[in-house]
């Protein structure tokens, strides 16, 4: 059973960090682009950022640019996402997501979804 496990969400204040990471039960997990998405409260999910199968490419929403990092470690079929200067419209449920390579990938149509995890940053 395919799991995506996220954790390190919770609490920060504005100006703060966090770092939430990803724990996929993917078989060939280096075969899946992945995805940072979130849904602040009230509204629909949006691309967060990307990370290609082989990680050497990345991509951000204009939003997080400059604060926020995607990494991926293969070894330990693990993504990560470090959160700097944080900032109230951070608020947040952050998930993580899979995509197998395939012409026309999409973030908002993925393999799998994780649970989902709870951001919030305080003025």
């Amino acid at each position: 059973q395919v799991q995506l496990v996220e954790s390190g969400g919770g609490l920060s204040q504005a100006g703060g960090s966090l770092r939430l990471s990803c724990t996929a039960s993917l078989r060939a997990f280096s075969s899946y682009n992945m995805f940072w998405v979130r849904q602040p409260p009230g509204k629909e999910r949006e691309f967060v950022a990307e990370i290609s199968w082989t990680g050497d490419d990345t991509s951000y929403a204009d939003s997080v640019k400059g604060r926020f990092t995607i990494s991926r470690d293969i070894a330990k079929n693990m993504v990560f996402l470090e959160m700097n200067s944080l900032k109230p419209e951070d608020t947040a449920v952050y998930y993580c997501a899979a995509a197998q390579l395939r012409p026309g990938i999409d973030w908002s149509r993925p393999d799998y979804w994780g649970q989902g995890i709870q951001v919030t940053v305080s003025s």
